[in-house]
Parts: structure tokens; C-alpha cells; sequence
């Protein structure tokens, strides 16, 4: 964590709804984590109204107009983007262009273009910019990264992931009816593989050549609180192999709902040993993950897999849940580079990077840009 300091940094949300889960379930905790360094003084919504209902909920001292008006205001330093994925281009940009350090939920864009527009714009105007692939910093990650480059498997040979996206089942409710509309730019693909895929590329490096095939296998949905079917147009399977920039095979799946069965599994195989994580859901940004190992070093040749835990000092000082804590991690990057001028926390280049994978499994499976 970042150390004490007598100027907290002062935040302003575009997207903060007490009745929304996300932003309030693990942006507010997660700041609260860390109160020598953030202070959230404002929030804007998409009315004046719901900006008030959110201020008066969360103690703030600010319910701005709209989302200029916020960006433009002397009271913030950083602006946190928790809005729809349709809407991050427009607001991303504002918040640059008025100089702000910025904070943005994963996908950065709407696609490969508009993530580069942004982070084009983000190293022009100097800013910290941060995009919440947070991943990448969860402890197991860490934990993860550096058994893989301690050589507990040896090499790695071969590397297999499996998730469920909880969403994307042919049932949901009107605040996720978005995601049955791909050209929304939020699918099973961009959000629940692609935050996974960050944290796999931590861990394994850069994915090489693949091959993909994408199918719709659930042509509509069910919205439970207004009786309504909606069309759905995201593919709710996901298949890719290929190779990892270090020769390993990578086969990966990615389904829609849940399975009755595990709903993460990622499995390591190397010359030397393997290593198992699973964990609730497909989601690997926001679930506790559980890491099993077993190698022919460790106490001989281990024939079971056995559990493998991060050291308690990983977690020490830091919220209990998953879903804050590796968003919180994500604040302390933030802050450090906000005051020593790093760029620590994952970047906007880094979005680019991730959101070229995702184009580069699109086009393998045949599918084109959202218009």
C-alpha cells in the first residue's frame, strides 16, 4: 500500500447507484481500504436527481449536474468510469481532456479502435490512466506468476481454461439486457474470457497464434422483471486454441450460464509438475481463487495435487472479499503513480494490448467489428 499522506487523492464517479451492485460493492470498499490516500468527494449520473440519491447514500460532499460538469470540476483529481461499455469513449475522453487522472472499468472501448483512440490521448496528456483489469494484481495472480517463474512446473507444456459467465443463460434482468447486444460491446468474450485472459497473460505471457470458432447458441433471453424475451445476438461459446509466445499449447472454452459442474478451471501442466485454480464462476477478476499444485520436486514425486497458498502477508491490510480487495490493489497502483509519477497500475497501453487479443479471437471465428 501506498504510505500516509496529508492530501488524499479526491475522486469523482460517473456511475455510482446505490441499487447497482458494482461500483458500490467493490469501488466503495475499496476505497475505503485505503483512507490515507482517496477521499471520494462527487458523484454524476445520468440525471441530477440520481447523482443526489447516490451523494446522499454515500456521504459526498458534490452531486454534480452531469458528467462535464464533474470532469471539470477543481475538486477532482481522479475520475473512476463505472458506466455501460457504449458510453466509456465519450466519458473517458472528457475526463482526459480536462486533465484528470482517470480510472476505467475493462473493456476500455468499444472495440479495438476506440481503445486506441484512448490511450493514445492518455500518454498525450501525461495522466495516470488505469483500466480495472484487476486480475492481474489478486494475490493468487502474484502467487501464481512467481511459482510458474520459480520453475515448480518446469516448463510449461500446455495450459487449459474453462469458464462459466454467469450471464449470457437465456435468463436476466433489464439492468444486464444490454449484454444480449453484442454491438454493446460487452459479451462473454470481452468481459468475464477478457478480464481471465489478463490474468492468464500474467502469469503465462503473450498468446501467439490461435484459432477461434464462436457460436450463438441461445438466440434469445428471458427478462425476469419486466416478462419481456429480448433477441440475443453475444455468442455464448467461446472456443480457442493456439500457442503461447513460450510454445505452450492453450485450448480455452467459454461458455454462457452456469454449470452444475466447476465454473473455473485453469490448469498449468509443465515437464516438472501441474497446477490447478478454480474457482465460482468464470469471472477470475472478482472470485476467491483456489490453487492446487503437485511436482516431482516437491517432496519427491507428488502423485495428488495439493493446495498451494499465498503467504498471509499477500492479504495483510487489505478487505476480506475478493471482489474488493483486487480492486482496491488496483487504487493502491493508482495512488502510487498519482504521487511518484510510475505507471505501475494496468494502463491503458495494456488495455490495447488485451483488447487486440480479443479482436484477433474475433477475427479468427469470423466475426466482425460491431457497428
Amino acid at each position: 500500500m501506498t504510505g500516509k499522506t496529508d492530501t488524499p487523492i479526491r475522486v469523482g464517479f460517473i456511475g455510482l447507484n446505490p441499487s447497482i451492485h458494482w461500483a458500490s460493492t467493490a469501488h466503495i470498499p475499496a476505497l475505503q481500504a485505503l483512507p490515507d490516500d482517496y477521499v471520494v468527494t462527487g458523484v454524476a449520473n445520468t440525471s441530477l436527481a440520481s447523482a443526489q440519491n447516490a451523494a446522499k447514500a454515500f456521504g459526498l460532499p458534490h452531486a454534480f449536474e452531469n458528467a462535464q460538469a464533474l470532469v471539470e470540476s477543481p475538486e477532482i483529481d481522479l475520475v473512476v468510469v463505472t458506466v455501460k461499455v457504449p458510453h466509456h469513449h465519450e466519458l473517458v475522453t472528457a475526463a482526459l481532456n480536462a486533465g484528470k487522472h482517470v480510472y476505467c472499468e475493462w473493456p476500455l472501448g468499444n472495440g479495438l479502435a476506440e481503445a486506441r483512440e484512448l490511450a493514445d490521448l492518455a500518454e498525450a496528456k501525461g495522466v495516470v490512466a488505469a483500466i480495472g483489469t484487476q486480475m492481474r494484481v489478486a494475490p493468487e495472480v502474484e502467487y501464481l506468476r512467481q511459482l510458474i517463474a520459480d520453475g515448480y512446473v518446469g516448463e510449461v507444456l500446455s495450459t487449459t481454461l474453462i469458464g462459466s459467465g454467469g450471464e449470457w443463460s437465456g435468463k436476466t434482468d433489464a439492468a444486464h439486457a444490454y449484454l444480449y447486444d453484442r454491438n454493446n460491446g460487452a459479451t462473454l468474450l470481452s468481459i468475464p474470457l477478457g478480464h481471465t485472459l489478463a490474468g492468464m497473460r500474467e502469469v503465462l505471457g503473450e498468446l501467439g497464434d490461435l484459432s477461434a470458432r464462436m457460436f450463438v447458441r441461445r438466440n434469445s433471453a428471458q427478462v425476469a422483471d419486466t416478462g419481456e424475451t429480448i433477441p440475443s445476438t453475444t455468442h455464448d461459446q467461446v472456443l480457442v486454441q493456439g500457442q503461447l509466445e513460450s510454445g505452450a499449447a492453450v485450448s480455452i472454452h467459454y461458455r454462457g450460464g452456469m454449470s452444475r459442474g466447476t465454473n473455473l478451471l485453469w490448469e498449468i501442466n509443465g515437464t516438472q509438475g501441474d497446477i490447478q485454480v478454480t474457482g465460482a464462476t468464470g469471472h477470475g477478476q472478482i472470485v476467491q481463487l483456489s490453487i492446487h499444485g503437485g511436482n516431482n520436486t516437491d517432496k519427491g514425486d507428488a502423485t495428488e495435487l495439493a493446495p498451494l497458498t499465498p503467504p498471509a502477508s499477500a492479504y495483510d491490510g487489505w478487505p476480506d472479499n475478493s471482489v474488493a480487495r483486487n480492486v482496491a490493489r488496483i487504487y493502491g497502483l493508482i495512488a502510487q503513480d498519482i504521487r511518484s509519477g510510475t505507471r505501475s497500475a494496468p494502463s491503458f497501453r495494456d488495455a490495447v494490448t488485451l483488447h487486440e487479443v480479443i479482436d484477433a479471437i474475433e477475427r479468427s471465428a469470423g466475426i466482425s467489428t460491431p457497428s
